[in-house]
């Protein structure tokens, strides 16, 4: 099986997933409409669709071509994404991921108010 890593392990500053961080602050511009159509990366329960398809992923508004730490721990807990999970199975540096602070439990938490 050929394993993978992740480009960045460490959540950004400014990551939309920590609780105490305001969205419009987000480095290199911000676009609500954007962000919205940022929900087809989320999981929907049931749906294993995914394993037979390409696996939607946020990128990281900071590093290019890096994953949305804050998104990936999501979706590979409380997300419960199994085909991101199944895909994780065969990072070599998942482990060594670290959060910033308390996290937004659902993709429409991270919108503005």
């Amino acid at each position: 099986m050929k394993t993978w890593k992740l480009k960045r392990t460490a959540q950004c500053e400014k990551c939309p997933w920590l609780k105490d961080v305001d969205p419009h602050d987000i480095p290199n511009g911000y676009c609500e409409t954007k962000h919205r159509n940022l929900a087809d990366t989320i999981a929907e329960e049931g749906d294993l669709s995914a394993l037979s398809g390409p696996l939607r992923a946020m990128a990281c508004h900071e590093t290019e071509g890096a994953h949305c730490i804050g998104w990936l721990m999501n979706q590979a807990g409380p997300g419960n994404n199994i085909a991101l999970r199944i895909h994780l199975m065969t990072c070599e540096n998942f482990e060594k991921i670290r959060l910033r602070g308390e996290q937004h439990a659902r993709f429409e938490d991270t919108l503005p108010g």
